[in-house]
């Protein structure tokens, strides 16, 4: 089994050698990248992986962010060019954790008849920075059922989704889905835990949801997304900073968080990219962490509290996605009922004309 991950990263210096480094150490055979505008040593790291033979360097150097154009081209490359029988579409801020084994475990448990598996989100919140590394200080993983996880918000609820690699296949809108001909959807089993840190400092929040917003406009199909752009009307009303604020969990507010069960202590990437980094930091001033570590994802939580969570988050996934197949399902009825009030009454005089009837 040959697993290709697709990534679309613009200014992403401070996580994709991580999130690059953990993959390929837990089952992805190789990368596709596209770059867009980066100017903070992102293309630079991408450009290492390159040289190393793991990974196909794209770049786009447009003012339009066309993600659902590039991460479609990227997902069929993998098909037609590299070899791939599954396709995962990753951010730079997502790190796929299977629930056991690692991802070619999870994968070659699919049955062949269905060719998309669902992945679920889990969004760990920001900790105060003081210049540590992200995944050392971001441990604190918000429940699905906070109430942070609002559509307004960098937490809202999500999935992400892993796919048999295909060449007609199109890539949805923030990678959330995708659609091709013969791939059926496999429900209500979640093998695998994407883990999501979209928040990672005050600095990282600005650039992102700038740069969100000012890249917006070259595919009318992909607009902002909510928190996009109640993220960017803050920044440009001057609150930006005020903002980010508002998601960040102090001390004091992680100890109430986690008595009133919105907030879980997870170690796991900390401890995986913890055996990961290289001896003495950094190798050719940009990587700082290894290929070649054979033990993949040998790390796991031993308490069962994050089981409880596991089962919880199901739960609060499985309750929205009941809803929106009932909101497909009532806007598949209501586009029925438009076609039939276009068409009827053409139907109705043509019949009568059929009959003599003027």
């Amino acid at each position: 089994m040959r697993i290709v991950m697709t990534l679309l990263a613009r200014d992403e210096a401070d996580i994709v050698d991580a999130m690059l480094a953990f993959h390929l150490n837990a089952g992805v055979d190789f990368v596709i990248a596209t770059d867009h505008l980066s100017s903070d040593g992102t293309t630079e790291i991408l450009e290492q992986y390159a040289r190393d033979g793991v990974l196909r360097l794209l770049r786009e150097t447009g003012p339009d962010m066309r993600q659902i154009e590039w991460v479609t081209r990227m997902a069929r490359l993998a098909a037609t060019e590299h070899s791939a029988d599954w396709v995962l579409n990753s951010d730079a801020d997502e790190f796929w954790w299977p629930r056991c084994g690692d991802l070619k475990t999870v994968l070659e448990a699919v049955p062949p008849r269905f060719g998309i598996v669902r992945c679920l989100w889990r969004n760990f919140v920001p900790r105060p920075e003081d210049n540590v590394f992200f995944a050392e200080r971001m441990t604190a993983r918000l429940a699905l059922r906070s109430p942070l996880n609002q559509p307004k918000n960098p937490f809202h609820v999500q999935q992400k989704v892993m796919h048999r690699a295909s060449s007609t296949v199109r890539v949805g809108v923030g990678n959330h889905d995708v659609e091709a001909d013969g791939l059926v959807l496999l429900r209500h089993w979640y093998p695998v835990e994407v883990l999501h840190y979209p928040l990672r400092s005050a600095d990282q929040f600005a650039r992102k949801f700038t740069a969100a917003s000012e890249s917006r406009g070259g595919d009318e199909s992909d607009p902002l997304a909510a928190h996009q752009d109640a993220a960017h009307s803050a920044i440009r009303a001057g609150e930006g900073a005020r903002f980010y604020e508002s998601f960040l969990v102090d001390d004091r507010a992680l100890v109430t968080a986690i008595d009133e069960g919105m907030v879980s202590i997870d170690m796991r990437l900390r401890d995986r990219l913890r055996m990961l980094r290289l001896p003495g930091g950094e190798r050719d001033g940009l990587r700082q962490f290894s290929l070649t570590r054979p033990d993949a994802l040998a790390v796991r939580l031993s308490s069962s509290r994050p089981d409880a969570a596991w089962i919880d988050d199901v739960g609060a996934h499985a309750e929205r996605d009941g809803i929106e197949r009932s909101r497909d399902l009532v806007r598949r009825l209501e586009g029925r009922v438009d076609e039939l009030e276009r068409t009827l009454p053409v139907l109705v005089r043509s019949r009568l004309r059929s009959h003599g009837i003027s």
